[in-house]
C-alpha cells in the first residue's frame, strides 16, 4: 500500500500560496465565488492538465477516485 505523498501533491508543494492569494486578491478573484475557491479551481485544472484529462467529467471521476 502507498504510504507517501502523491506526485501531484509533491508538485503542488512548490506553489507559493502567498503569491497566489495576493494575485487573486489584487484581481478581486474571490468576489463572486464563495463555494469553490480559486485555489481549488486552480488545483483541479492543474490536475487535469498533468493527468491529460480531456473533459470535466473525466477529471471529476478521477479526482473522486483519488479522494481520501
Amino acid at each position: 500500500m502507498h504510504q507517501g505523498k502523491l506526485v501531484f501533491s509533491q508538485l503542488m508543494a512548490f506553489l507559493p500560496l502567498s503569491t497566489f492569494r495576493r494575485c487573486v486578491a489584487s484581481h478581486r478573484g474571490e468576489h463572486k465565488f464563495k463555494d469553490f475557491s480559486y485555489l481549488y479551481r486552480f488545483l483541479a485544472m492543474a490536475f487535469a492538465q498533468l493527468a491529460c484529462r480531456e473533459s470535466l467529467r473525466n477529471t471529476e471521476v478521477n479526482l473522486r477516485a483519488q479522494a481520501r
